[in-house]
């Protein structure tokens, strides 16, 4: 007796599916977020996928501008390097982040950009961005408002390392990457900070010996707890009220 025919269905491409901007838990805080579906496959026609070691280069200070990276999973920090060969860390990007928006007024990168851990990024052809920004006036809208809170954030930074005295810059440190992980669907108050007490100080012009005491006097203080790289905030509010200068001790 002749079989019957398989009706079933072509396989699907599971691992490409996984790695589609639909399927991504970050999609809602990167460029996809409030897209169609259908715009959001033609935007993920154009996207290809990378994997980063920790501690290995996505790309340098005067490489050509081709790519926007999305960080997919993992943290990276970027940093510009003076003529003296001093490294000044200008960010701390997390998954959902974009990275190489400083190129594309020059056509190249501006700074390096290092993974802090084992990292995957979405690597986005600018060319071909620009060209859906034509045909998808949403893509482009949120891309306005992810560029709108680069620039906030650098201004921000500004303020934090001109006005703010030392304990308070740790703080407002602090409650930004507790309000990054929550953000993530992650805990806000107990995370492990991924770039090392060294990386910090070097961001909010503090030495790493200053960084360690300032952490010891929040510990002390009852605002933290602190194991090496684990951080439990124990009083949120008490924290934010010392960031903003509502608190400021000593």
């Amino acid at each position: 007796m002749k079989p019957p025919t398989s009706l079933a269905a072509p396989l699907l491409d599971i691992p490409a599916l996984r790695n589609s901007c639909s399927s991504c838990s970050m999609r809602q805080l990167c460029l996809p977020m409030g897209l169609e579906q259908s715009d959001m496959q033609r935007l993920d026609g154009i996207i290809g996928r990378s994997r980063v070691s920790r501690d290995d280069t996505l790309y340098r200070i005067g490489d050509k501008f081709n790519f926007l990276f999305a960080v997919r999973a993992g943290q990276f920090k970027t940093y510009q390097v003076s003529p003296d060969g001093a490294q000044q860390i200008t960010g701390f990007q997390m998954a959902g982040e974009l990275l190489g928006m400083d190129a594309i007024g020059t056509g190249t990168h501006q700074c390096d950009a290092v993974a802090l851990e084992n990292s995957e990024v979405c690597k986005i052809p600018f060319v071909r961005l620009e060209e859906l920004f034509a045909t998808i006036p949403a893509l482009l809208r949120h891309f306005h408002r992810m560029m709108s809170k680069e620039i906030t954030r650098e201004q921000s930074v500004i303020l934090l390392l001109g006005n703010m005295g030392a304990e308070q810059r740790l703080a407002a440190f602090l409650v930004n990457v507790s309000s990054r992980y929550e953000a993530r669907g992650y805990s806000g108050t107990h995370f492990k900070l991924r770039m090392t007490r060294e990386d910090i100080g070097n961001y909010l012009s503090l030495t790493i010996e200053s960084i360690s005491r300032l952490l010891t006097k929040l510990k002390k203080d009852g605002m933290i707890n602190v194991s090496n790289r684990e951080i439990e905030i124990i009083d949120l509010s008490a924290l934010k009220m010392l960031a903003t200068g509502s608190n400021v001790c000593g």
